[in-house]
């Protein structure tokens, strides 16, 4: 991986005078360190997270009580989470008379790429944070020119105009094709209100620990997302897949396992805001410890990235089954569960004898 520095889009980060952290994790993405952004006249910070360097961007910018932001035109896509806060968004394309939509907390929303975007703080009394996710060190690497990107009035709009009447309509659910397997059911949309509460799940089989899911596709755009949601006192299966995922915690209290084949462990703490990478060709694994499901929110870099690790010829050494694990995994998991209150792991003990063990979806 290259020093940071290195890329086009961290020579520009870098010369902007705004907090840039690095590192495996971010603890609490409304509680990390921001700094005066002159362009984008609002504090914000730069997450460049290993895992990421040089394919997807994770910001944070934050509206002051009561106040609205400069609007912002970004020339390629960008999905945005509310970390915190409450407000109204307004998204047009040139001088159209755009769409709004309140948004609250655990909110996710697209703004298309050559749309404008205003958006402001409805509380008076509390900040808003916004996690904003793109591909921007990824453009800035076939064209090194930031001008280009950010509030350019001659940048194209990505999406059709025409079809702006639906841009911000209830999400509605349909069968899609996935690449290299069966077609999955996806959520397609542009606004989703409260991933915290968000219900609409199918089961997560294969991945492990009973958990459900909900993926999600924005019309006219190749950023993706899905959620899962596990149970209290389980945990899900190692797996490794490419680079440049952004892991946010919607809800939940527990802690994640990463490590490169052969190599020592990275532990990642997690809780509600908590924000982590998966760097390429890293196993990772997720755990509950925790009195309610856990869920964890991915966006995910462009479909080239988003493949298997590595061309074996045993896919399954891109998952270990849980009789496969090491038992270094299973004692974590119970001092962890102990130091979260004292309770017990709820894994079957079968899940531990059979590799083809599944959870019973009652019926699903």
């Amino acid at each position: 991986m290259a020093e940071p520095g290195k890329y086009a889009y961290d020579r520009w980060v870098d010369k902007l005078g705004v907090p840039v952290h690095r590192g495996y994790f971010v603890e609490d993405v409304r509680t990390v360190e921001l700094g005066y952004w002159a362009e984008r006249e609002a504090n914000s910070c730069f997450i460049q997270l290993n895992g990421a360097e040089g394919i997807t961007e994770v910001r944070i910018t934050e509206i002051p009580p009561g106040q609205t932001l400069r609007p912002w035109t970004l020339a390629i896509d960008e999905t945005m989470y509310v970390a915190s806060g409450r407000g109204m968004a307004t998204v047009r394309h040139g001088e159209g008379p755009g769409k709004s939509f309140e948004f609250q907390k655990n909110g996710l929303f697209m703004v298309p790429g050559g749309y404008t975007a205003e958006l402001s703080n409805m509380s008076g009394t509390e900040p808003a944070r916004i996690m904003s996710y793109n591909y921007m060190p990824l453009a800035m690497t076939v064209v090194d020119n930031p001008g280009y990107f950010i509030n350019n009035p001659n940048a194209p709009a990505v999406r059709t105009p025409s079809a702006d009447a639906s841009l911000y309509a209830e999400a509605k659910v349909q069968m899609a094709d996935q690449p290299g397997g069966a077609p999955r059911q996806v959520w397609f949309g542009n606004f989703f209100p409260d991933m915290k509460q968000w219900d609409r799940l199918v089961p997560f089989k294969g991945r492990g620990a009973g958990g459900h899911v909900v993926f999600i596709r924005y019309p006219e755009s190749q950023i993706t997302n899905h959620m899962s949601v596990f149970p209290s006192r389980t945990y899900k299966k190692a797996h490794r897949h490419g680079p440049g995922r952004a892991i946010i915690i919607p809800d939940g209290v527990g802690f994640s396992v990463m490590w490169e084949e052969g190599k020592e462990k990275v532990i990642i703490p997690w809780h509600e805001g908590s924000l982590f990478t998966p760097p390429d060709k890293w196993f990772h694994q997720h755990f509950n410890v925790g009195a309610i499901p856990a869920r964890y929110l991915a966006f995910h870099p462009p479909a080239q990235f988003a493949g298997y690790s590595e061309k074996v010829e045993d896919r399954r050494r891109d998952q270990i089954e849980y009789p496969n694990e090491e038992q270094w995994i299973r004692e974590k998991f119970a001092a962890e569960l102990a130091a979260h209150g004292g309770g017990t792991s709820l894994m079957p003990d079968q899940a531990y004898k059979d590799e083809n063990f599944e959870w019973d979806y009652k019926g699903e």
